[in-house]
Formats: C-alpha cells, structure tokens, sequence
C-alpha cells in the first residue's frame, strides 16, 4: 500500500526520504467497510480522501432520491469543498467496496507545511490537476447525451462499469436503471 502512495506523489514531486517516511507514519490509513458513510450532508468535516483500495461515491439526496455525482477508485483523491472552507457538506460520500483509504485533514496539513515546504507544494499542484481534470469531466458531461456519457465512461474508465450496481451507474448518467438497460442492449445490437 505504501508503494502505491509513494507512486502517486512522485508524478507531482519528488520527495526526499526523510519526507516519504514522514507520510507513511501519519498513521492516516484506514479501512472502511462497503456500506460505511463517510460524509453526511450537513456535516462539518475537515477530512479529504485519497482511494488506495476500494470505491467510493458522492451522492445528493434530492426528493428522497440518491444522485450520484462521481465515483472515486484507486489513486484518485476526493477534497469536499468544506474540508477547505469549513461549511457544512451538501452531500453524501460512502464506500460501494471495502475501501483502504488515507484520510487527511487540514489540522495535520498545516503542520505539516510549516515543516515540510514541499507537502504545501505538493498538495497544491495535486489540488490544482483534480480542479482542472473536474472542470474538464463536468463540461463534458454537461454538453453530453447520456449515451455519449455511457460511452465516455467506458472509455475512460471500463472497470466502473464492472465495479458500479447499475442503478448507481444510472443515476449517475441522469437516467433510469431500466434506461440503462435498454440502452446496453441497443450499443450490443449496434456493435454486432
């Protein structure tokens, strides 16, 4: 687990020993089961994800329907806006797989950056890929048929669609479970 850390921080810089070893002994590994929330709407955290194993999914709860906005799975880093600023969640996050996940928290941070200068940077430039890598997913999904969603999806990230239950899948794509369905049939037909 530790390797696949280290590996994720070295595309943004290179760490010295003694700070590789630093964040390994935070002691900020945590497992999860499926099922577990992390994140409730209208709770206050200061907790940012990063997915080492499992699945994780951010979800809004509009007329007593779950929404799912994103879906995070290894190597990817989830920091809800209130982590930053402190206000209170508009969504959920919970765990679709048992999950091994490094939960760190903007307390930790700040002393961290006082002695560690490289951690500011480091947690800057990966910040500043997530924001332009969303901003890129979301202009994409917005201007998108949920068939061109569909197939963004298994384009870019075909293990989700072995991963995901089809009814998080669909509502996901802003469809129907049965929707789904017809449509996974009908991209068959097509290709056959």
């Amino acid at each position: 687990m530790d390797q696949i850390l280290l590996n994720f921080l070295a595309r943004y810089v290179i760490l010295s020993e003694e700070e590789q070893n630093v964040i390994l002994n935070l002691a900020i590994f945590k497992s999860f089961r499926k099922g577990t929330i992390l994140l409730k709407e209208g709770q206050r955290s200061k907790d940012a994800y990063f997915v080492l194993q499992g699945c994780i999914r951010c979800y809004y709860m509009v007329d007593a329907e779950e929404k799912t906005t994103a879906f995070y799975t290894e190597s990817e880093t989830l920091s809800p806006p209130g982590a930053l600023n402190d206000t209170p969640s508009e969504y959920y996050v919970d765990c679709l797989e048992d999950s091994i996940l490094i939960i760190a928290s903007s307390e930790t941070d700040e002393e961290l950056f006082a002695k560690y200068p490289i951690l500011e940077k480091l947690c800057r430039l990966v910040s500043e890929d997530l924001h332009s890598k969303s901003q890129i997913a979301f202009d994409s999904f917005k201007i998108s048929t949920p068939e061109q969603r569909y197939l963004n999806l298994l384009e870019i990230r075909p293990d989700l669609a072995q991963r995901i239950p089809q009814y998080h899948l669909a509502s996901y794509l802003g469809i129907t479970p049965q929707s789904l369905s017809r449509m996974r049939k009908r991209l068959v037909r097509k290709a056959s």
